[in-house]
């Protein structure tokens, strides 16, 4: 979290050299350790009514995966595009999952219900393994992984992008 912090800070005031981490795409996320078709680490994180999600728990949908937090402006100028993208997938096999990293969890709760955001949303709360797995090191960021929890884009475009719905639109049996 406090390197996600930091990254963020940098960008913020311009010392980052900037895209790169603004945007949360990353070198490593490009790397051998995430290519398309390879298993991704599950995840066990609570909802914001405290049920437990994994994401075995998904299997037989996509699941579009948002990484954020409620202090990255980045993030939240995203949620509109978000609910859009969920709206437009409506009744599909794809599921939309927010995970927060939030280290607040009342703050996100609140945030989250204020917002009235969809999709599964979860917290981290302090166990970053998953996110530390994907390389994460700006946020927003979005995975894209298949029905069988495979990767199909570890760096996958963000929702306000009109190429995801498109992309989306396109998964084979979706």
């Amino acid at each position: 979290m406090a390197k996600i912090y930091v990254l963020f800070v940098l960008v913020l005031l311009g010392l980052s050299g900037g895209q790169a981490v603004a945007s949360g795409r990353t070198a490593m996320a490009e790397s051998d350790t995430l290519k398309k078709g390879m298993a991704s680490p599950d995840f066990r994180y609570r909802d914001v009514n405290g049920k437990i999600v994994t994401l075995k728990d998904l299997q037989g949908k996509y699941v579009y995966v948002d990484i954020w937090a409620t202090w990255c402006g980045p993030c939240c100028m995203e949620i509109p595009h978000l609910k859009e993208l969920e709206r437009k997938m409506h009744g599909k096999k794809i599921v939309f999952v927010s995970i927060s990293v939030d280290e607040n969890r009342k703050k996100w709760q609140q945030f989250v219900k204020e917002k009235k955001m969809g999709g599964i949303q979860l917290n981290v709360e302090g166990n970053e393994k998953w996110v530390e797995a994907y390389h994460v090191d700006g946020i927003p960021r979005f995975i894209l992984l298949d029905k069988k929890g495979k990767i199909v884009d570890a760096d996958m475009t963000r929702p306000s992008d009109a190429k995801t719905l498109q992309c989306l639109s396109e998964l084979k049996g979706i």
